[in-house]
Formats: structure tokens, sequence, C-alpha cells
């Protein structure tokens, strides 16, 4: 193991940074430039399909309430995210996505997609399950953290 734990910090440093920097590089070359990166992850945790209320989505983005606040209020000036009125319970607001929000989320999820099948792309089933058994390692010491 030691061998070769410089060579997969090294290499999990550099992946993550690689994606944060291509993610950024893609939205400003994209109709989508007035965003930040921050403000599409946002929107990636606001979700496609079921509303979510503000305390989800911040519990989710590990932020506070006030903090996701002032991020959806910029993305719903922007355009691309609504806060919707329980018909229920007046006072308890979801939020979702509209139209070019849902545009940014498939694009973004594009993007994931194809970078899965380019990590996937010629290996077996153990290969598979090895990698997903380390990224869920991973996965749970890192959420010790949160």
């Amino acid at each position: 193991m030691s061998e070769n734990f410089e060579q997969i910090n090294d290499l999990l440093v550099e992946v993550f940074n690689d994606i944060l920097v291509i993610e950024e590089s893609e939205l400003k070359k994209s109709q989508f430039n007035d965003l930040s990166i921050t403000e599409m992850h946002t929107i990636e945790a606001v979700g496609m399909y079921k509303k979510k209320t503000t305390t989800e989505v911040a519990r989710e983005l590990s932020v506070t309430v006030g903090t996701l606040t002032i991020a959806v209020n910029r993305l719903v000036k922007k355009g691309y995210v609504e806060r919707i009125r329980s018909e229920d319970d007046r006072r308890v607001v979801k939020l979702g996505l509209t139209k070019k929000g849902k545009l940014l989320y498939r694009v973004h999820q594009h993007f994931h997609r194809e970078m899965i099948r380019s990590v996937v792309k010629g290996m077996d089933k153990d290969e598979v399950s090895a990698l997903l058994q380390a990224l869920d390692s991973l996965h749970n010491f890192l959420q010790e953290y949160k």
C-alpha cells in the first residue's frame, strides 16, 4: 500500500481539481455563463424530480439555510430556480427548477455520464465492483468530516 500511497493521493487530488476546472471552463463557454460553479452545484442539489425545502437542500450542500437563501435568491433572479408554495400548507415553500434550470441540470448530468463511461470503459464486472467499493469507502471516510 505505501508504495502506491503517493500515486493514489496525487491522482485523487488531480482528478478532483480537474473536474472542478473543466466544469467551470465548460460553464463559462456555454449558454449558462452567468453561473458560478457553486451555483451550478446548488442547482444540482435542488434536483430535477423531487421538490425540496430549503432546509433539505442546505443539509445536502452542508451550508446554512441563510447561506443557501442568498444563493437561491440569485438563482431565482437569474431564472434557474423557483419557489413553490405547498398546496397543503401555504407556510411551506419548496424549491424547484425552472425550464432553464432543468436544461442546465441535464447538460451537467450528461458531462458526468460521459466521465463515468470513460472511467469504466474496458473494465470487467469485478474491476467495476472494486472501483465502487473503493469510492464507497472514500465517501464514508469523507462523511465523517462533515
